[in-house]
């Protein structure tokens, strides 16, 4: 899994050394994490745009079959993505049961407490749990060694943005989809007379989940890290943690989905984002404030120079007052543009929060499986295969796609074989993969649903303690 101490994963970059060298090799660093992401020759992804309904209609034609086959397979098939759906909705089950001591969401009274060690635990198994359901919908996880590089200042938004990634205790990030789209502006290149194109690097879909380190820890990092006092610590977290919204809390963890997200502009996901002025804007507010408190310092001295009684005395300085609010609103109000653009693009790249992530990722990843299980079992049920000659059958089935739908993906064959396998429709024998008839295997999917509530596993078994009253009273 990609969750690591991202204070540890970013030491490397704290070490001491010359600011020019740092900068030079990190900018290195940081090209070559994005060009690997964006830039990689094989840029095809797992993921299949194509609707399961599709791929049944093409894959279920009366003449891709040999006589009543076609309407077997289909009863099949339809029966597969019943079984598929339901076993993730088994794990969403789960999945919710850990969840829910961490969801910020919850709306349900509290009946059941945890020890430490307990909630230690379950917080590791929905970090795993939640990683690997978001790489069966084919998402892919980012190294949280290098999440940091690609952190940019390039916004696309005009965005100067800047994100503490030491204040979490968990923290992983995962996309789908890293593509680049043509875009156009005006630069100062050409004096903004007319629109330069330029490619923007993009995340299709973009996955968050983070969990803030507790109070307690942050400030030993923060003694350890600034060389200071506890008391200075505690003075600079609180500094910190008060900018936060209140609701963010670090017994909570939280997932956060987003599509279209431009890379330049990835730190607006984070929670802890923030909003710095951009040395343009510096300069121009730095410009028209020296020179508005200037003029006014200026007329305020020639009129207290001439003043003859209290009352200009007064009328001078209540000026000059004026001046350096006015000048000091300016700074407040670009302060609020910067939030107010923030704000509108994350509404818009917005699409699912904490359990609706969960939701979503487990219908998405049944959706996915059931996919490329069709189109496997539509190989291997027609003709007896070796397992030698799998690496055909793979590249057979992605020239299907491309041929069929106009889509180039990297089919993901040894998963779909697994879960084949796992379930009884293929087998093995010397070397040889074995398939159920389509009749057959509809049939095997009813047993193995008749039996399935027999074998539910008891997901409360052994965790937490009921009680009749809440925490505070029961103790």
């Amino acid at each position: 899994m990609a969750s690591v101490d991202v204070a540890a994963a970013r030491s490397s970059t704290m070490a001491p050394m010359a600011a020019g060298t740092t900068t030079r090799v990190r900018g290195k660093a940081a090209a070559n994490a994005v060009a690997e992401i964006f830039d990689r020759r094989d840029d095809r992804e797992k993921f299949i745009p194509i609707t399961r309904q599709a791929i049944m209609e093409r894959l279920t034609r009366r003449h891709a079959w040999p006589g009543q086959q076609a309407g077997e397979a289909r009863r099949f098939f339809r029966y597969l993505d019943y079984w598929r759906q339901q076993t993730y909705a088994s794990r969403l089950l789960d999945l919710e049961h850990v969840y829910e001591p961490f969801s910020p969401d919850s709306d349900l009274l509290v009946t059941r407490k945890f020890t430490a060690a307990e909630l230690a635990d379950m917080q590791k198994r929905l970090v795993t749990q939640v990683g690997e359901l978001l790489e069966q919908a084919n998402f892919t996880p980012l190294d949280a060694g290098r999440i940091d590089l690609i952190l940019t200042k390039d916004s696309y938004y005009g965005l100067d943005l800047h994100v503490d990634l030491a204040a979490f205790d968990e923290l992983m990030i995962f996309y789908r989809g890293a593509t680049k789209r043509s875009e156009s502006r005006r630069s100062l290149r050409t004096l903004y007379l007319r629109k330069q194109e330029f490619d923007l690097p993009v995340f299709q879909r973009l996955c968050i989940v983070f969990k803030l380190k507790p109070d307690e820890e942050r400030i030993r990092d923060v003694m350890k890290l600034e060389d200071c006092d506890r008391k200075e610590a505690e003075k600079i977290v609180k500094r910190l943690r008060g900018m936060l919204p209140p609701q963010i809390k670090s017994d909570y963890m939280y997932l956060k989905l987003f599509k279209n997200m431009p890379r330049t502009d990835i730190e607006m996901v984070f929670p802890n984002t923030k909003v710095r002025f951009r040395l343009f804007d510096k300069i121009k507010l730095g410009v028209t404030a020296g020179s508005g408190l200037g003029m006014g310092v200026i007329g305020t001295a020639g009129k207290i120079a001439l003043a003859t009684n209290p009352i200009a005395l007064v009328t001078a300085f209540a000026g000059l007052c004026g001046v350096a609010a006015r000048q000091a609103s300016n700074f407040l109000n670009q302060r609020n543009r910067y939030m107010v653009t923030m704000a509108q693009n994350l509404y818009f790249h917005a699409l699912a929060d904490n359990r609706g992530v969960m939701t979503l990722m487990a219908n998405r990843a049944a959706e996915e499986d059931v996919k490329e299980e069709m189109l496997l079992y539509s190989v291997l049920a027609k003709e007896e295969t070796k397992r030698s000659e799998l690496k055909d059958v793979d590249r057979a089935i992605e020239q299907y796609l491309l041929n069929g739908f106009g889509v180039n993906v990297n089919f993901d064959l040894d998963d779909a074989l697994s879960r084949l396998m796992a379930d009884g429709i293929v087998t093995e024998e010397n070397g040889t993969l074995r398939t159920l008839s389509p009749a057959a295997a509809a049939k095997h999917i009813d047993v193995k649903w008749d039996k399935y509530l027999d074998e539910l596993p008891d997901q409360t078994a052994g965790e937490g303690i009921e009680f009749d009253k809440e925490p505070d009273e029961a103790a």
